[in-house]
């Protein structure tokens, strides 16, 4: 066993990984190694070898995105008008539709838009839908059933259970992108269920951003999704014809995952803080940072920059309330805004003083910026910059200010929470 402890333990330092996390695995496999090694065998994995070399590279050498263009961008920032606005692209479609998600629910939403995929799969459009397995098992089966006895196409990503076993459970495809005959495409931080959109309004729908965009930048969307069909299924799709005509909105598509040989979001998140001379504002349900982005923030709150974090009073997942808040309370210390609002927040939004919007479907979470797949597009244009500043204002106007506050107990569970969170 002392082998197996040395071993593992040297693993984890070989790989590059975030300092606390690094940390957290070495605690786990020294201290109590007959969990924290088949931990680290199930979860443990961060970057690919050898599979990486068959999954296509999604960024061209030395680059941090792809540099394209939109003809046209819809913010879809209220969850019926994202709902009918995905049925409506469905049920338009001519030729393909290719969707790539990480939850479909098994409510409402989730089976009324697998049926309308079931219609035009029955009428010979293509069909392809590409489900992250993690939350499979929400999933409407029936109706998948149905859509694969229409000519749809299902693959599910990164089964947990697989043989040979890879390690690399821990790596989900996290990405949210809808492509509709190569030439509209909806991306950013909806599922597909009725927390997210949904035929009518809900009181307790959640807040969520995400948008529809058409032109020549829909061509990379599709070659992120082609890349990461073939890895499920070991398929090679058709590229679609691509737009020629370029558009009017300067885009810049940053794909991130364990088959980069960076962390390209993670990347720009610290650009845009060294950056910011007026204001860096972000919205996340998630936030647990490392060390580098809470001192960066940090530094640029002290230098005058309007540092504004936005996230729920309570999200849907405990551990990462209780992670965060000692984050926010050594960044309001600094002179960070914390404002947290009373709805369940999933938007994964960043407002750089006029200069760059971005929105996607990273968290500002150690797990999307180091281990999930995630798309995340970035805007330069003045008409981007002034839509992202007037969802911030309506998202902030019934938020309270300040970090939670500590008692006795919950410091403890932070603690641990703290110590945990670089495992997850």
């Amino acid at each position: 066993m002392d082998l197996l402890v040395f071993w593992f333990a040297a693993s984890v330092l070989r790989t590059r990984r975030p300092t606390g996390s690094a940390f957290a695995w070495i605690l786990v496999i020294l201290f109590v190694p007959y969990l924290g090694i088949p931990l680290y065998l199930f979860l443990g994995g961060r970057k690919f070898q050898l599979q990486a070399k068959s999954k296509p590279h999604l960024l061209p050498s030395g680059e941090n995105g792809h540099l394209d263009s939109a003809e046209r961008v819809e913010w879809l920032d209220d969850g019926v008008r994202a709902y009918e606005t995905f049925l409506n692209e469905i049920r338009h479609a001519k030729r393909s539709i290719r969707i790539v998600t990480f939850i479909i629910g098994s409510d409402t939403t989730g089976r009324s838009l697998l049926e309308a995929l079931t219609r035009r799969a029955q009428e010979g459009v293509e069909v392809l839908l590409l489900l992250d397995d993690l939350f499979c098992f929400k999933a409407p089966h029936h109706a998948l059933a149905r859509l694969r006895k229409a000519g749809g196409k299902i693959e599910r990503f990164m089964p947990l259970l697989h043989f040979p076993f890879r390690g690399q459970a821990n790596l989900r495809n996290h990405r949210k992108i809808a492509i509709f005959d190569g030439e509209r495409a909806i991306v950013g931080g909806m599922n597909l269920a009725q927390e997210y959109m949904g035929p009518a309004p809900r009181a307790d729908r959640w807040r969520d951003l995400s948008i529809l965009i058409n032109g020549p930048c829909v061509t990379v969307l599709d070659s992120i999704f082609r890349a990461d069909w073939k890895f499920a299924s070991g398929v090679a799709l058709a590229a679609l014809d691509p737009i020629q005509a370029p558009g009017q909105v300067p885009i810049r598509t940053v794909p991130s995952g364990p088959d980069s040989d960076s962390d390209p979001i993670y990347d720009e998140m610290l650009s845009m803080i060294f950056r910011a001379q007026r204001r860096f504002w972000v919205a996340t349900p998630y936030f647990v940072p490392d060390d580098p982005l809470v001192r960066a923030l940090a530094v640029a709150a002290r230098r005058g920059v309007d540092v504004r974090i936005v996230l729920p009073v309570r999200s849907n997942h405990l551990l990462a309330d209780l992670a965060s808040a000692p984050y926010l309370r050594e960044l309001a210390d600094a002179g960070v805004k914390v404002r947290r609002v009373p709805r369940m927040l999933h938007a994964k939004v960043v407002l750089e003083d006029n200069a760059v919007a971005a929105v996607g479907s990273a968290n500002f979470d150690m797990r999307s910026l180091f281990l999930d797949y995630e798309i995340s597009l970035f805007f330069t244009g003045a008409a981007e910059i002034d839509r992202m500043t007037a969802w911030f204002e309506e998202t902030l106007k019934d938020s309270a200010d300040g970090p939670p506050i500590s008692g006795i107990l919950r410091s403890r569970l932070e603690t641990v929470a703290c110590l945990l969170a670089p495992l997850l």
